[in-house]
């Protein structure tokens, strides 16, 4: 028993040691490390509202769902960490989330551009189009100023071939929506697939052009429904309330579990400090989205797990006032309140996986939170809490029940 006592220990050990080491990063550099959402970093919120189809065809599920594939797709070109791009399907809007970004014009011109890549001849008619480009890439031209680098599908590049060749000693232009990028002289064919759009002042422009180009164009026109740019100053004010908030809690729920349950809340509020580096190395290593309202689901989390020592330590109390030793005490606590712990963090769960599932933004930001804070709850009190206590209780079998909250009379 004490050989496998003092196993139990160096594992329990190794696996505080592990938490501790895996949560370094985040908790050096929180802000690096946790991703942080628009309401706490600050950034840009867009509503992007679909306009109608010149021709009368009305807009379908599908093309705001292929619009939004490609603004995901724009966003990310940006280098924007975790952006947040949802639809409507009521209003035919996307909404878009860009955490950091401190530049809103720049973000609006680029995503609800249409961006429809034409090549025309000297009568402006269209001769080919970007549908069958490969890649696009902004750089500095080989003589001056800055280029957009243009690379065809091998389908592409044989249109393009043939394209050039017809076009010999003819100018062609070559069009983004209806803004002229550059209108070249062909003066050999062109039939390697590549292409250079030259006329650029920065490589900023062209950089952004070779975004647009690259995603794709927009199935439908959109206009800007809505423009709100949070300060970084209000966001940094929330999250240093939020953890002031959180702060006081811990220290309040700490002492509590002190005063009324004494060497068990010593073990409760160690393992709460697992839990918490745990959930954090979890939110680091998932590039997990912190937002208010995930904060207001981690500390919903917080309370499952102090509820779920709470419940233990009554019953395991309750079993030591009817007689039994510390040792049976434990084991007859654990099992007895083991079934009703288990029903309602499953169900909490449950809860939670249905909010995500069915919910947008703000919700799922909440239920992900909560719904890891429970996983890790459950984790943390059967494998860590459990394991201390028997251990505590083997090494010293003969310790007062005081220690564990509980005066029996006589």
């Amino acid at each position: 028993m004490r050989r496998g006592n003092i196993i139990k220990l160096v594992v329990l050990v190794l696996l505080v040691a592990a938490a501790v080491a895996l949560s370094i990063k985040p908790l050096v550099d929180p802000v690096k490390g946790v991703l942080l959402g628009l309401d706490l970093r600050g950034g840009v919120h867009l509503v992007l509202q679909a306009e109608p189809n010149k021709d009368g065809t009305p807009i379908t599920k599908d093309d705001i769902d292929k619009a939004k594939a490609i603004i995901e797709k724009r966003v990310n070109d940006l280098g924007v960490s975790e952006p947040i791009v949802q639809t409507d399907y009521d209003k035919m809007r996307i909404v878009v989330d860009l955490a950091g970004v401190t530049d809103p014009d720049k973000a609006v011109d680029i995503l609800k551009t249409t961006a429809k890549l034409t090549f025309r001849d000297p009568q402006g008619n269209v001769v080919l189009e970007g549908d069958d480009l490969k890649d696009a890439k902004g750089g500095q031209g080989q003589v001056s100023g800055y280029v957009v680098n243009l690379s065809f599908s091998s389908e592409g590049a044989k249109k393009f071939g043939d394209l050039t060749t017809q076009l010999i000693g003819q100018r062609l232009g070559v069009y983004l929506d209806d803004d002229l990028l550059t209108n070249p002289t062909v003066n050999t064919p062109i039939l390697n697939g590549q292409a250079e759009i030259t006329g650029y002042d920065t490589l900023e422009s062209a950089a952004n052009d070779a975004v647009l180009m690259r995603s794709g164009s927009l199935p439908v026109s959109m206009s800007i429904a809505e423009k709100r740019q949070v300060g970084a100053s209000l966001g940094v004010d929330s999250l240093n309330k939020s953890i002031q908030a959180g702060l006081y809690g811990l220290i309040f729920i700490f002492l509590f579990m002190l005063v009324f349950y004494r060497i068990p809340g010593a073990v409760a509020n160690f393992s709460l400090f697992v839990y918490a580096l745990i959930v954090l190395w979890v939110f680091w290593g998932f590039r997990v989205v912190l937002t208010l309202p995930g904060i207001a689901g981690f500390i919903l989390s917080v309370g499952m797990a102090v509820d779920f020592n709470i419940i233990i330590y009554e019953r395991i109390k309750e079993e030591i006032r009817a007689g039994k030793s510390l040792r049976a005490g434990v084991e007859s606590g654990f099992s007895r309140a083991f079934i009703t712990v288990i029903d309602a963090h499953v169900t909490t769960l449950i809860a939670a996986l249905t909010l995500y599932y069915f919910g947008t933004g703000a919700i799922k930001g909440f239920a992900l939170t909560l719904g890891v804070g429970i996983v890790v709850t459950l984790f943390t009190g059967i494998t860590f809490t459990r394991t201390v206590l028997r251990w505590i209780v083997g090494t010293s079998p003969k310790m007062n029940t005081t220690w564990f909250g509980v005066r029996r009379d006589g």
